[in-house]
Formats: C-alpha cells, sequence, structure tokens
C-alpha cells in the first residue's frame, strides 16, 4: 500500500470511530483517588504491597473508588486466580492477551467452555450464583443484546452484573450503560470464510449460497437461539433480503430455504471443521474469518469475503459478574483490556476496538496492523443495530427458529 493509500486509510478509519461509534453512554465522576503513598502498606516476602484488606473489591465501581491501581494489583495477585468464559484463543487474540496478562501480574487464568456462546455464558452466571468453584466465570464477553439480558434490563430479571468503570472509560466509544454494568470491547463485520480447496466458484453475495452448487456446504458459527455471531448472522441476511432493523422474518425464511435446499448444514462451523473442509462456506465475523486464514496459514486455504449489499457490524461489550469469586482480578482484567496494550492486542487479532479512534489519533496501532483490517469504507457503510433492535431480534430468532426453520445446528 502506498503512502497515500495509508493515510487515506487511516484518516477514513478515524473518522468512521468518531461518526459510527458515537452513542456513547455518559461517562461518570469516579471517586478521588487516594495518594499511593498515603495507603498503608504490608509485606509480601519481600515486596512491600499495599493493605487491601478493608476494600470489598466486589463493590468497587472505579480503581481509583479501590484505592488506585497499586492496591487493584495487590487484591487481584492475593486471589491469584481468573475465570473467563468462551474466549477462544484465536479471537481477537485473546490467547495472548490472557498469556501476556498472566505473565505481567502472575495470575493463572481459567477458560470456561471456549467454544460456547453468549447466552451460556450469562446461565453460567445464574447456575454458579452461589458457588466460588471454577465453572463461576469472573468476567464475559458478549454480544450487544446480551448485555441488557444479564443486567436484567431486557427483559426484566436479576441483575448479574457488576458496575465497574475502567480508567479509560471517557475513551471507550459505543452504546455503553451509563452506569458501567456493561460497555463497548469491540466490533467486525460479516463476512463468507471460504475454504477455497474445496470450493472453486467463491459466492460473493447473500443469494448465491442459495445456489445447488452449494449443497451441504454452508455452516452457520454457532446455534443462532444461543450465539450472538450466528444470530447476528440471521440478521445480516435479513437486511439483505428485503428485511429492515426492525423486521428480521426475511433472514429467517432465508435460512428455511438454504435449509430447505439442503445447503445449510446441521453443524456449527467452528475453525475445526473449515480446517477439515466439513463446512467449506461458512459465515463468520470479520475477525474470526481473518484470524482462521491467518492460523490455517494455506492449510487449507482461506479467501474471506465481504459479501455485496449492505454490509453488516455488531458490537461485544465486557461486563463482570455480580458474583465473581475473584472480584478484585476481574477488574484488573477489564482494566489491562482496556489499556493502550490490550486494545491493540484486539486491533491484532482483526477486531476493531472501542478505544480505535484515541488510539490511532496518537499513532498508537501499527500500520501493518491497521493494513489487515478490512477497509475503512466497508466499516463506513455497515449497519450496525441499536441493542434494543438486536434483543427484539434475538427474541424472534429464538422463538421462531424451531418453527420457521427447524434445523438444530450443533457441534
Amino acid at each position: 500500500m502506498s503512502s497515500n493509500q495509508f493515510s487515506t486509510k487511516f484518516v477514513a478509519i478515524v473518522l468512521l470511530a468518531v461518526l459510527v461509534l458515537t452513542a456513547c453512554g455518559t461517562a461518570q465522576t469516579s471517586a478521588p483517588s487516594t495518594p499511593e503513598s498515603s495507603l498503608p502498606t504490608a509485606t509480601a516476602g519481600n515486596q512491600s504491597i499495599p493493605n487491601t484488606g478493608s476494600v470489598d473489591w466486589s463493590t468497587v465501581s472505579s480503581v481509583a473508588a479501590g484505592g488506585g491501581m497499586d492496591a487493584l494489583v495487590a487484591a487481584a495477585q492475593a486471589e491469584g486466580n481468573l475465570t473467563v468464559i468462551t474466549l477462544p484463543r484465536t479471537w481477537c487474540d485473546y490467547g495472548e492477551m490472557m498469556d501476556k496478562f498472566s505473565a505481567k501480574y502472575g495470575i493463572k487464568i481459567q477458560d470456561v467452555n471456549p467454544d460456547g456462546g453468549s447466552a451460556d455464558e450469562v446461565q453460567a452466571i445464574k447456575d454458579n450464583m452461589q458457588n466460588k468453584g471454577p465453572q463461576a466465570p469472573d468476567v464475559l464477553d458478549i454480544g450487544a443484546a446480551y448485555g441488557p439480558l444479564a443486567s436484567g434490563q431486557n427483559p426484566s430479571g436479576p441483575n448479574l452484573l457488576a458496575p465497574y468503570k475502567v480508567a479509560t472509560w471517557d475513551t471507550i466509544k459505543g452504546n455503553n450503560d451509563a452506569s458501567g454494568l456493561y460497555y463497548v470491547d469491540y466490533y467486525g463485520v460479516m463476512s463468507f470464510e471460504i475454504n477455497t480447496d474445496v470450493v472453486k466458484n467463491v459466492p460473493q453475495t447473500w443469494s448465491d449460497l442459495l445456489k445447488p452448487e452449494y449443497k451441504g456446504q454452508v455452516g452457520l458459527p454457532g446455534d443462532p437461539r444461543a450465539s450472538n455471531e450466528a444470530a447476528q448472522s440471521i440478521y445480516a441476511a435479513a437486511i439483505n433480503n428485503g428485511g429492515t432493523l426492525d423486521n428480521i422474518q426475511p433472514g429467517l425464511d432465508f435460512m428455511k430455504q438454504l435449509a430447505k435446499s439442503g445447503n445449510l448444514l446441521p453443524l456449527i462451523a467452528d475453525s475445526g471443521v473449515i480446517a477439515k473442509g466439513e463446512t467449506p462456506v461458512s459465515i463468520h465475523w470479520s475477525f474470526n474469518a481473518l484470524a482462521d486464514k491467518q492460523t490455517f496459514n494455506g492449510n487449507p486455504n482461506i479467501q474471506v469475503v465481504y459479501p455485496t449489499g449492505t454490509p453488516w457490524g455488531g458490537y461485544y461489550y465486557q461486563a463482570i459478574s455480580a458474583y465473581a469469586p475473584h472480584p478484585a482480578a476481574a477488574r484488573l482484567w477489564e482494566e489491562y483490556v482496556y489499556s493502550d496494550e490490550g486494545q491493540t492486542l484486539l486491533a491484532k487479532g482483526f477486531c476493531i476496538p472501542a478505544r480505535f479512534g484515541d488510539l490511532t489519533s496518537r499513532n498508537v496501532i501499527s500500520a501493518d496492523i491497521l493494513n489487515a483490517l478490512p477497509s475503512s469504507d466497508m466499516f463506513a457503510k455497515a449497519v450496525i443495530p441499536s441493542i434494543d433492535q438486536l434483543s427484539t431480534a434475538r427474541a424472534a430468532i429464538k422463538d421462531q427458529w424451531d418453527s420457521v426453520v427447524g434445523l438444530d445446528i450443533k457441534n
């Protein structure tokens, strides 16, 4: 790419970060920080650390309110563990992020159900509210519809989340919860991931997927009743088949056609089955498709297609469980995810981080990482539903999938 081309792309992406991700919840002022020098200390081995015994980190809503970063690190290291859930190592480069977090702070990370969906994350909190064991998640990485669901906002129910605002809160762009119950982490656009060792005539549009030549070849990334990525693929199909943000029915009808023709497989298109050629045409977020292409490194050969028509974009969110067994480690994890280092790792994993505008304005993200992302024009044109619209669509998919499509998507 020439320097002029990169400059044009860079400016367009930064402009997008301002225009597309402007619905940020109003930031609230954190409690004043206690000067680190005035904190009482206790000795752990040869290291002097702040005494955090009087702080209940499960109720702390900002690092300043807990006594500062040193106090948070000490409390998290005393806990010694962090439980995340449904974080495949190749998803947004989370594998490297978890490794670096553990190395930096000496905290062991357990990843529960890495191949699960957003619904599984919310259910895991419900199932382990009174359980501090290894199956109880501390933090969540969930689709947009599941933030309100877990917070009890939509539909009404018990709040499962703890409000927390990271130190970089003011630079997080997107439709965040104003109190810090859930907040944008990253986003991407919907794409087709094609195994070209199997598929020679690569589909370019949604309607192409209905062609007889793709019989027994099309896979979804999960069960649409439980997976945010799969549900949003239905939404994207709707928008490109006469639907609207408030009418997902054409997407369900499209999937019915795919299933009836035999093109849609009853198999979750994860990286394992893609590599084996079992789902040679699959629908995925751009960051997952690009990560597979990088990981496979030509075995098999992968082509990532952004179907012509209306591009579809979507957010993912971070949140802390109100029942987190390791509340300090959970908050330290969020501080790391939203640090310059953590957000850059997301971009390295082909995800657009929530602090993208701030990072690019300060030239934090390298040109190599920026150039590996989809074009800025793609992001500028992407349609992104509101949380309420996505919640309504999710409910419709969950209620109608069996009766309209009638295909059980599973591993």
